[in-house]
This record gives C-alpha cells, sequence and structure tokens, in this order.
C-alpha cells in the first residue's frame, strides 16, 4: 500500500477503465481529482484511435474533465511516430475513421481510402465506420502484393454502455482469415506508449503506475516497459482471467473508484482497503 501511495505518474486506459461508452465509470472523475489533490501527475494511454487528441478533449470537457494534450498519448499518435519514421513519403492505404485519417495527413503522411497504383503499406485501425467495401480493399492490397502491413492495436473488443463492439484486433482477425497476412500492432502491450509518457514527464518507472482492464494489452503493456500495473474490474477481464494470466498485475480494484480511496486514505474507508486492495499474485488478489 505504501508503494501505492508513492506512485506520481498514473498512466490511465480509457475505455473500461475510466469511461464506457460516452460516459465516464462511477468513480472516475473522483479518481482524476485524487490524483490532482495530491500532486500527482495522469496521462491517458489508449488504443482507441477513433479519436484524436482534439476530440478527447472536447469529449471529456463535455464530461465535466478538464485536460491538456499533453495529458494524451494515443495508439495512433504511436503509429503516426511509427509511420513518420519507418513510412515516410510512402502511399498508405488506411482503414480507419475520418479523425484518424486526418491526423495523419496533418502530420505529413501520404494516406488514401481508395485503391490507387502506388500503395506499399496498409493501416488498420478499429473504425466505427467500418463497411464492407474497406475490408475488400485490405484483403486486395494484402493478397496481390506485398505491403507493409501496421495495424493499431490488438485488442479483440471495445467496451461500450450494453457489452462489446469489435475492435481492430477483432478486424485484423476477420482479415487474417482471408488473407492468411497478420499485422504489426503498434499500440499496447508494445511499451511505446509508457516510454513517450516517461520522458514527457521525467519521471521514473517506479514512480509510475499503468492502470487498465485489459490484462493482454493495458498490464502486458506495464510489464514490458518495467513499470507496475493495477487492474480493474470494470471492463473486459475478470477475477478468473487475472488468476490465469501469466503476468499477474500489481495490484488490483473492483474499479478506480477504489484505487482513488487507495491513494488518498481516509479514516472511513482505511480498513475496507485492506480487503480491497491486494498485491503479488493474481490468486492473491482473490482473497
Amino acid at each position: 500500500m505504501e508503494q501505492l501511495r508513492q506512485k506520481k505518474l498514473f498512466l490511465l486506459d480509457i475505455d473500461g477503465t475510466i469511461c464506457k461508452g460516452d460516459g465516464l465509470i462511477d468513480g472516475a472523475g473522483a479518481f482524476l481529482e485524487a490524483i490532482r489533490q495530491r500532486g500527482g501527475q495522469f496521462i491517458f494511454i489508449t488504443n482507441n484511435a477513433t479519436r484524436s487528441t482534439r476530440d478527447y478533449i472536447r469529449f471529456f470537457r463535455q464530461l465535466g474533465v478538464e485536460t491538456s494534450p499533453d495529458q494524451y498519448i494515443t495508439a495512433a499518435y504511436a503509429t503516426i511516430q511509427y509511420l513518420k519514421e519507418h513510412c515516410a513519403g510512402r502511399l498508405i492505404y488506411g482503414l480507419a475513421t475520418d479523425s484518424f485519417l486526418q491526423e495523419c495527413r496533418e502530420n505529413g503522411i501520404h494516406i488514401t481510402t481508395s485503391l490507387q497504383p502506388g500503395i506499399d503499406c496498409v493501416l488498420v485501425s478499429y473504425d466505427n465506420q467500418l463497411n464492407y467495401e474497406k475490408i475488400k480493399d485490405v484483403c486486395r492490397l494484402l493478397t496481390e502484393g506485398e505491403p507493409e502491413y501496421i495495424a493499431t492495436n490488438p485488442d479483440l473488443v471495445c467496451p461500450v454502455e450494453f457489452g462489446y463492439l469489435p475492435d481492430c484486433g477483432a478486424i485484423c482477425n476477420m482479415i487474417e482469415t482471408a488473407t492468411d497476412k497478420r499485422p504489426r500492432f503498434i499500440g499496447k502491450p508494445e511499451p511505446a506508449m509508457v516510454e513517450y509518457a516517461l520522458q514527457r514527464t521525467g519521471c521514473t518507472p517506479e514512480e509510475t503506475l499503468v492502470v487498465g482492464d485489459r490484462l493482454y494489452t493495458d498490464i502486458l503493456c506495464g510489464v514490458n516497459a518495467g513499470v507496475d500495473t493495477a487492474l480493474v474490474l470494470s471492463g473486459e477481464a475478470t477475477l478468473q482471467d487475472a488468476a490465469a494470466f501469466a503476468h499477474p498485475p500489481r495490484f488490483l480494484f473492483p474499479s478506480v473508484k477504489e484505487l482513488a480511496e487507495a491513494i488518498v486514505p481516509t479514516r472511513s474507508n482505511a480498513p475496507a482497503m485492506k480487503a480491497v486492495v491486494q498485491t503479488g499474485t493474481a490468486e492473491a488478489c482473490a482473497g
């Protein structure tokens, strides 16, 4: 518990951790305020590439949470950095939302949504504007040629109010079934977003905590980056999933509401924290 209270930088997943659909998870606003009250910092590290940083700032403002551009490191951002470094000047076909495509173009990336000569890279992202023609285009490009194939993130589902929707990983699985091609994933669980956050803030890995609801992206990202992790059970993962995972989280909470109570303890909630927060293996968390 003392180690948890010494954390200065909180790297937060959004979908399933802070939000579900278009609303805050109960206690999420108080959790963000608790971080600020104790002099800490938070940065959202999300695999959701449907919104640009500007979109996210507007989205959270509507929910009563004020944020700034330096509080976001998205899979879109990490992917754009990769494309700048490895695909500069190349023509890229993008299966993505209009928002993400516009962000790519603003960063000087030559990206198109129509089949044309010269395409030598294919980019797939979570796309809530997906149609079958886009799937057909990607399958054709991957079947008739050998373009570099990149995807923003491997998440299989995206939590929403009523359950889940297929995410980028599920879209890529469908494409793989048809083409036998699998992309290079850029977002979590790769450690790049955590590394960008440490560079941006000057915090050390020991001062940092990754908080998320997915074991195979959020928690594994923290493990790959060498920082502590906290799993919340408000999204995809269950207690049973955590117990079976090869890299159990350092901390486990029902939601960020309980995490807020742990990092800013009061006399009224201190006894309850012993039952809520466990460390070590996922089996211990169940106790």
